[in-house]
């Protein structure tokens, strides 16, 4: 009772499952809008990523669990991508009675899986040097960017290369992340970025890797798939030319060997108005692809910088919209819980 000296318990304002649900989408809103600011202010560092640590983890984990065999190579990626996971969940149960700590963990998991500001200034530098007419230094920092041998390369096809690997690396190292931050928090934002990881490491058609990395590679383009059409829809929006990015997207994506750097790359040349695709070599296999917009113009150096100002655009229309949705999500399952 009042004037007894008693004092009455106070209630953690988000200790309850209740009250973590209703801030969560909030939450994610600024956590994530934090970790964009920290990547665009900082970005990657040289040394000590946590996206470069899982990647030797991972490495060391192929070492000794690999076999010819694409039973082996499932366990792999469940094991590398489930930890991933795990991690992040434990992490997201560690902090859930802080709604500070909780923000604080999310922008630090968004500034860790995205890779945009990395991905533009590594852009703009091959650019630079190809502008100047230095071919040397742009081949020399292609491989940062780009999987193909540069040496076999010239000026305009570097361009093009560079342009491409914005447009696909935009959907994997941004949106698919955001995607999936949004639909499940701290562990969905690890968990992409770790498939994502392993499929740059085994999921191509080498040798060694064409059975082992057989999982990691479908597993990718599983999860790839909605941030694949969600950053060919923006790039429509956001682009120059909305109705030469929808007429390339629906012409000439499903050409694309990849059924997600399809619908992007299409998006983007149409937006850009420039072709894309034609011939490339991986590690001396010559492959020909599929001309994607082919009513569009050669890729200019030029076009470097406008497809690094569109892939930006697309990451904060993905901002808005992954935080946007979740908000009204919340919303709804309040809602539905009132009624």
């Amino acid at each position: 009772m009042p004037g007894n000296g008693s004092r009455t318990p106070r209630t953690r304002r988000f200790s309850s499952p209740a009250a973590s649900r209703t801030r969560s989408p909030r939450l994610f809103a600024y956590g994530a809008a934090a970790g964009l600011a920290a990547d665009l202010l900082v970005g990657d560092p040289r040394r000590g990523h946590p996206v470069a640590a899982f990647g030797r983890a991972a490495g060391a984990v192929e070492h000794r669990m690999h076999r010819d065999h694409r039973g082996r190579g499932a366990l792999y990626t469940a094991l590398c991508a489930g930890s991933a996971v795990a991690l992040g969940a434990v992490a997201t149960r560690a902090v859930r009675g802080s709604a500070t700590a909780t923000a604080a963990l999310t922008a630090a998991s968004v500034w860790a899986v995205v890779g945009g500001t990395t991905l533009g200034r590594e852009a703009r530098a091959i650019g630079g040097a190809l502008e100047a007419g230095d071919l040397g230094v742009a081949r020399e920092r292609m491989p940062h960017l780009v999987g193909r041998d540069p040496q076999a390369l010239d000026g305009p096809a570097m361009a093009r290369a560079v342009v491409e690997s914005v447009a696909e690396n935009t959907s994997d190292a941004v949106v698919g992340a955001l995607f999936w931050g949004a639909v499940a928090g701290v562990p969905g934002l690890l968990g992409f970025r770790a498939v994502n990881t392993l499929d740059a490491m085994v999921g191509h058609k080498s040798p060694r890797h064409r059975r082992f990395g057989w999982a990691s590679a479908r597993l990718d383009d599983v999860a790839g798939w909605p941030g694949a059409r969600l950053t060919a829809v923006l790039a429509t929006v956001a682009g120059d030319d909305p109705r030469g990015a929808l007429r390339a997207w629906r012409a000439d994506a499903a050409r694309h060997p990849s059924p997600n750097a399809g619908p992007v790359e299409a998006a983007f040349a149409g937006a850009l108005g420039v072709r894309l695709g034609g011939t490339l070599s991986y590690g001396g296999r010559v492959e020909h692809r599929p001309v994607l917009n082919a009513a569009g113009r050669p890729v200019e150096v030029a076009d470097i910088d406008r497809a690094v100002r569109l892939s930006r655009r697309v990451t904060w229309l993905t901002l808005a919209g992954c935080a946007g949705g979740r908000l009204l999500a919340g919303a709804l399952r309040r809602r539905g819980g009132a009624a």
